[in-house]
């Protein structure tokens, strides 16, 4: 057996952020869920509806492992990414890791771990390793899942292996601080800008602010869309509210990033956009109990409303960005953090 001491595990809502936590407090780096979710830009929106899927996809962050990077990036961690076409040289990659006293991230596809219950393909899933035995890994996931979990290798090994949409090549990654590093709170307003202007700017239809408008035309149309309304509707709710997302499509996270931030930061820019991000946060959790509903009754209506949200949400998650690209890096210290208002950020 071989296992990494004093792993850190705390209740988290989302995978990739779950795994980057295990991974920085493992450093001495401790910071929040949505600290790491807003830090490395996560928030994004996009609408998908291809030919060959079965029913549209609504998505609220940025594509898998994207996250990770602009973390690193944004933070000056030191990114070391494996990836092989080898089950072999995979586990080598691995078990090296953990045999030195480090976890390791993983990307494979959730569908083949032995405690997911439900059996979904999603090739983007990351958790964190930290130890294995002749038949077990144990990793780190959300709190959905479990937290602390073992899965068989064989079933770990299948879901590395694993190709299909926003599967990697039996992706290992880990994250070491370098001395000297620049204080994370130092790094807010670059990483609010950054997510901002990719909102803002989106290089196609389906994407951002954009995205969301897009979204409000075709949702009302979502009974045309399936012949298994009952099925498919209340799924896409679930996959809004329930599927790692913190709730309201990863909303809930940015707010709570906006809030922490603003205990670091007095700017009334950073506060209106944490009141509309507040309020597109109720908004997004609306949207989805009207799509349910829609599911479940088979009554457009349903969905007539639930556009009629998604209109108001392009608007105020404009304006929201829209303050907050407005930023300037030399805001000044919110007067409400002092010594007895800790942050939820280390202090330089």
């Amino acid at each position: 057996m071989a296992m990494v001491k004093d792993v850190d595990v705390r209740p988290t809502e989302h995978c990739e952020t779950a795994a980057l936590g295990v991974l920085l407090r493992h450093e001495g780096l401790d910071l929040s869920e949505p600290m790491l979710f807003g830090l490395g830009s996560g928030l994004s929106f996009v609408y998908w509806a291809s030919k060959n899927m079965d029913f549209p996809f609504l998505g609220g962050r940025v594509k898998p492992f994207e996250l990770t990077r602009n973390l690193a990036g944004t933070l000056g961690l030191e990114l070391r990414v494996e990836e092989t076409t080898s089950p072999r040289k995979a586990w080598q990659n691995v078990a090296a890791h953990i045999d030195a006293g480090r976890p390791v991230g993983l990307q494979l596809d959730s569908h083949h771990l032995d405690y997911f219950s439900t059996k979904v393909h999603f090739g983007g899933h990351v958790v964190a390793m930290y130890g294995y035995d002749d038949h077990d890994a144990y990793l780190v996931d959300t709190s959905q899942q479990g937290g602390s979990v073992s899965t068989s290798l064989a079933a770990l090994a299948g879901a590395r292996a694993a190709r299909g949409p926003m599967t990697a090549r039996h992706r290992s990654f880990t994250l070491t601080a370098p001395g000297g590093l620049t204080p994370p709170q130092d790094r807010i307003v670059p990483a609010i800008r950054s997510c901002a202007d990719a909102f803002l700017n989106p290089p196609i239809a389906n994407l951002g602010h954009r995205g969301i408008e897009k979204a409000a035309t075709q949702v009302p149309k979502w009974l045309e869309r399936t012949g298994n309304p009952q099925e498919d509707l209340p799924r896409a709710a679930v996959l809004m509210e329930r599927a790692g997302t913190g709730g309201a499509l990863f909303r809930n996270l940015y707010r709570d990033f906006l809030a922490e931030c603003a205990q670091q930061i007095d700017d009334d820019h950073l506060r209106t956009g944490h009141r509309l991000y507040a309020e597109a946060a109720t908004l997004w959790t609306r949207v989805a109990a009207l799509v349910a509903a829609a599911g479940e009754s088979g009554d457009a209506k349903n969905l007539t409303e639930a556009g009629a949200v998604l209109h108001e949400l392009s608007r105020v998650e404009r304006d929201a960005m829209r303050a907050l690209s407005l930023l300037r890096q030399s805001g000044r210290p919110s007067r409400r953090c002092g010594p007895d208002m800790p942050s939820g950020l280390p202090r330089p």
